[in-house]
């Protein structure tokens, strides 16, 4: 929990980008004795930190995600844990100005494969650089060659949310 605080406080003092590392989810044994200790706490930080940032009007301009590089096998394993599974995972969003409280794209009943409105890695970066204020269509940053490079594939961030 304080992690969470600490990162408002940051917040508070003019940080532009804060990360708070919260635990360890790559549970390919013990996983649901592991999420029966870890989710509840992250439940509770992540709800205080909302909240936190609604009560103090600071929701419209700070973006909270979580969010993983990949998610779990549908199917639970030998050891009763969930391996690797790069076809679907799922972000959350909240504040930064954004419409929330929705649910945008859907798997099949297994969780397996996205069958409607699939959401790609750069337009979650392009929605973060919207509400960060920053021209996806003009800003580039040089390469190791100097050659100027757009921060993300594609320009638009995802619409259902700005």
């Amino acid at each position: 929990m304080s992690k969470f605080l600490a990162a408002r406080r940051l917040v508070e003092a003019g940080a532009r980008c804060v990360t708070v590392a919260f635990a360890d989810f790559d549970w390919h044994g013990a996983n649901f004795a592991n999420g029966r200790k870890v989710i509840p706490l992250l439940d509770q930080g992540l709800a205080a930190l909302v909240s936190d940032l609604h009560e103090r009007g600071l929701d419209k301009d700070v973006s909270v995600v979580v969010w993983g590089e990949f998610s779990r096998t549908p199917v639970i394993n030998k050891d009763a844990g969930r391996d690797h599974w790069p076809k679907v995972t799922f972000a959350m969003l909240a504040g930064g100005g954004m419409r929330t409280g929705q649910v945008i794209g859907e798997t099949n009943r297994l969780g397996e494969e996205a069958i409607s409105r699939p959401i790609e890695y750069s337009e979650v970066f392009a929605t973060l650089y919207h509400n960060l204020g920053i021209d996806l269509g003009n800003t580039t940053i040089p390469d190791l060659t100097g050659r100027p490079m757009y921060l993300t594939e594609t320009h638009e961030p995802i619409r259902e949310l700005v």
